[in-house]
């Protein structure tokens, strides 16, 4: 255990190094689990950005200059859903024991490599190699599952204030980055434009890992900030009986809810993986222009931005699961709003479903962060969020290359986006459902 000073302050530590919060003058009544909101922000922004939300940007002049199928182009995405889910299964349990911090490193410097690999790309199998694979390893080792799996362990009372908070990097990443990549792209070219990114999520990412820590029982601190006395007086029993109630992997896996929440989760982030690919040529393909199809991603994030912490307040006070089957049910409905405006071009229907579709991707991380932890409890959760990703993932993955097949088949998105808001409108059907605390087994 760490040695802690009169005055509060962690001295030293066995794994993670003095916890002193970082910046000069920064006090010690501020308790640390904020700081590692701060780290999640930016890693997230970062993760979730690179992996997603500029893909979309390069589609054309990539597909145009190397005669690939948008199926094609597609893959890559596909393929990282795979990897994400194989590589969070290979760490989740590590998060648990050493936290994330050896893994923000590593991932971040991959990350950064891959994209600049990206800008050097001459064949199909270089752009698959390194966006599907290469870039995608570093962002989960960067993003969700690290940042969500130790916010999980620095709050429980407030977790979903607190996981809602650090996932609004994820959509200030959407409002800035598809705007900024369509603009880098016509202004100078992909190749330059993947080396900008390249040099941007270098100088964010890798020294965010230095902030993050395991769990506050390492240094001596209790999860929400809660003071000893406070303890004593009877405080922090949610964190005490979520910690005690946690069920391992195996426990998880054998119940019912688990694969409940693998099957609503996974319908339910279909939506998001397929249009963050696919909204630029669905709009420029019905005669909008490539800003005008670049800023709809960014209008969906601005609803999905401001909203997180209202969903955050919710999530603390009602419960999680209900919301989640109001948030997925959103979903599904803007979509369908999204394939009737654009294909009639009805701009101000266009402008309400994109809105409307923020609000519902808004609530859907710290919805199901807060779900899984609640459900399962915070001593196992690496391990057993990391077994869940390769099913969720894996389902999210078929979304963008069937829908580009039926493109490229079809000529239009039409049905197929009719078959992703039925897969939003399933989840919302399974989520209300699911009973809200299961036993200890």
């Amino acid at each position: 255990m760490p040695d802690i000073s009169r005055h509060g302050v962690i001295e030293r530590s066995s794994g993670d190094g003095p916890l002193t919060p970082p910046g000069p003058g920064a006090s010690a009544r501020v308790y640390y689990g904020y700081w590692i909101i701060l780290a999640g922000f930016v890693t997230q922004f970062v993760s979730v950005g690179m992996a997603n939300y500029v893909v979309g940007a390069f589609m054309i002049p990539m597909t145009e200059e190397f005669g690939w199928s948008r199926a094609e182009f597609s893959a890559s995405r596909s393929i990282g859903q795979m990897v994400m889910a194989f590589t969070g299964f290979l760490i989740g349990a590590q998060i648990d024991k050493h936290g994330g911090r050896r893994f923000i490193l590593i991932g971040g410097s991959l990350l950064v490599a891959a994209l600049f690999g990206l800008s050097k790309v001459q064949t199909l199998t270089h752009w698959l190699v390194l966006n599907g694979l290469v870039l995608t390893s570093g962002a989960a080792m960067v993003g969700n599952l690290v940042v969500n799996v130790t916010l999980g362990k620095w709050f429980v009372e407030r977790r979903g204030r607190a996981v809602a908070l650090a996932g609004m990097g994820i959509s200030l990443s959407g409002i800035v980055l598809p705007i900024l990549a369509t603009y880098s792209v016509d202004a100078f070219g992909w190749r330059v434009s993947w080396q900008l990114l390249a040099l941007g999520a270098g100088v964010l990412t890798l020294p965010m890992a230095f902030i993050v820590r395991r769990a506050p029982e390492d240094f001596g601190l209790h999860p929400d900030g809660i003071s000893p006395d406070q303890v004593s007086a009877g405080q922090g029993e949610a964190a005490s009986a979520d910690f005690a109630n946690s069920m391992t992997r195996a426990q998880a896996m054998r119940t019912s809810t688990f694969y409940t929440l693998v099957l609503a989760f996974g319908l339910f982030q279909i939506s998001i993986t397929v249009m963050l690919l696919q909204t630029i040529p669905l709009m420029t393909d019905a005669g909008y222009s490539r800003f005008i199809a670049s800023s709809m991603i960014s209008l969906a994030s601005i609803p999905a931005f401001l909203s997180k912490p209202v969903w955050g307040i919710l999530i603390d006070r009602y419960s999680p699961k209900k919301l989640a089957a109001i948030g997925a049910a959103l979903t599904g409905g803007a979509v369908l709003v999204i394939v009737y405006s654009v294909a009639t071009r009805f701009d101000a229907l266009v402008y309400c479903g994109f809105i409307m579709m923020g609000f519902g991707w808004g609530g859907l991380l710290p919805l199901q962060e807060v779900i899984w932890a609640t459900t399962f409890g915070r001593r196992y959760l690496g391990s057993v969020r990391s077994t869940a990703l390769p099913f969720v993932l894996g389902m999210a993955a078929l979304g963008p290359v069937l829908v580009a097949y039926y493109y490229d088949q079809v000529g239009n998105y039409d049905l197929a986006l009719v078959a992703i808001a039925v897969c939003n409108l399933g989840s919302a059907l399974m989520l209300y459902r699911i009973k809200d605390r299961l036993p200890r087994i």
